[in-house]
């Protein structure tokens, strides 16, 4: 079979251009930039096409089309698989065809979802389990990619709320992290994001389980009947002590996982093995230690909601707290910077930070209203929080502030779900001689 994947840079896209790619199918793909994990694919002789989206990019002999649903639906490549009538998918729609042949574990949750999936599933493959995993995030354990594909029944995956995505999975174990207001640019408010969740666990199969955070009030309005896991719980303390990530958002994390291996019965000193050797994961802070101006602490974060920014920071403070933390945010979506201005403004007013560097909103393409665009940007929010620790700078000009102004021995923390890993923390990297040479080879 032949597939074409508009969109294959996109973590969720490429997960599944991974899966068919090793599961023996012909593979093509287009995206409009060139990224690390479009590296991984063309290392492996899979057509890309990068740069402008054309017709000619989709064979007449494909079998089907996938698509991320950030690609409009006036794409042109859409369009040309439109007119020659072939099949059409959605990455959505495509990874619940996936989930109807597997024993399927969806974790979801406003916060903790990539973390959770990725101990779940190398908690399954140090049991012998051997799962398919698709994790929103990219794993040094998953040949640094966003996919691992195995040979068992058992498929973990990552279900994204955001559109109602997760209402086209059909799992046999839900697990429920967090529920919090996000994504109001389709939900409008909180009571909208209960109302999908409620939904999403109708889905659950028959005899199926849901595994769910007895610590967060909003999923008990959904959610009766559960397998409940909590910090007060007694296996927290052990947890706490053989965890190597920090923050108690992580240890929540482990819970959840351990509540599912304890369903597919596998032992605890085997769970607590796998827990303790979980090194984290792309973007979920991530620590690399600089060299240049003068030696620093760099740690990348894929935050972007204030509550996981709190956490975040908060983590960062207990884990270094001598030491002087700067960090560069920027806000991603102009609706989730307006619609959550007070909770935003509340985090960054109280942050644990001796400097705080906000840039510009990161525009996400399609999903913006002129609007609330008219309404926003990263100097509002600079001046509400009002503090001198506080400020503002244009991305390009991030990197040349940080090596004019620090001293050495500072944490500096990366922080967005926007491009701002590409343009400051994979720079930052490329540029230092500690690494230099590992992304030269790249």
């Amino acid at each position: 079979m032949k597939i074409h994947f508009i969109g294959i840079g996109g973590i969720g896209v490429s997960a599944l251009a991974k899966y068919y790619f090793e599961k023996g199918h012909t593979i093509s793909g287009s995206d409009l930039v060139r990224t690390e994990i479009t590296d991984w694919f063309e290392q492996r002789n899979v057509k890309l096409f990068i740069g402008k989206h054309k017709p000619e990019n989709v064979a007449d002999d494909i079998s089907i089309v996938i698509y991320s649903p950030a690609i409009p639906e006036n794409n042109i490549e859409l369009e040309k698989a439109k007119t020659i009538g072939l099949k059409i998918m959605t990455y959505p729609q495509a990874l619940g065809e996936l989930t109807k042949k597997y024993f399927t574990i969806a974790v979801t949750g406003t916060h903790g979802k990539s973390t959770t999936t990725s101990m779940i599933g190398l908690l399954l493959i140090k049991a012998g389990l051997d799962p398919t995993v698709i994790v929103g995030t990219k794993l040094k354990e998953f040949d640094n990619s966003s996919c691992r594909v195995g040979n068992s029944k058992y498929l973990v995956i990552e279900a994204c709320e955001h559109f109602e995505s997760f209402l086209n999975y059909y799992p046999h174990i839900i697990v429920l992290t967090t529920i919090e207001a996000d994504h109001l640019d389709y939900y409008k408010d909180l009571n909208g994001v209960l109302n999908g969740f409620e939904k999403f666990t109708a889905n659950l199969e028959k005899d199926g389980i849901i595994v769910a955070n007895k610590d967060d009030e909003n999923i008990q309005k959904i959610v009766e009947n559960a397998d409940w896991y909590s910090l007060k719980d007694k296996e927290a303390a052990s947890i706490r002590d053989i965890l190597q990530v920090p923050g108690e958002f992580n240890v929540s994390n482990a819970l959840a996982a351990l509540k599912v291996a304890r369903i597919l019965k596998i032992q605890d000193i085997d769970s607590h093995k796998a827990l303790s050797e979980y090194k984290g994961s792309w973007r979920r802070f991530e620590i690399t230690e600089m060299l240049n101006p003068k030696p620093y602490t760099l740690i990348d974060d894929y935050a972007h909601h204030p509550t996981e920014i709190r956490v975040t920071l908060k983590a960062a403070r207990k884990k270094f707290p001598e030491k002087k933390i700067w960090c560069v945010f920027q806000p991603h979506q102009y609706q989730r910077t307006y619609y959550l201005l007070d909770d935003f403004i509340a985090v960054f007013k109280n942050a644990p930070v001796d400097k705080l560097i906000i840039t510009d909103i990161y525009d996400v393409a399609g999903r913006e209203e002129k609007e609330i665009r008219e309404k926003i940007s990263s100097q509002k929010l600079v001046e509400a929080v009002s503090k001198n620790s506080v400020i503002y700078i244009a991305k390009e000009k991030i990197i040349d502030f940080l090596k004019q102004n620090l001293k050495g021995g500072e944490v500096v923390i990366v922080m967005g779900a926007g491009n701002i890993y590409d343009d400051v923390s994979l720079k930052l990297r490329t540029e230092d001689p500690k690494y230099k040479k590992l992304y030269e080879t790249k």
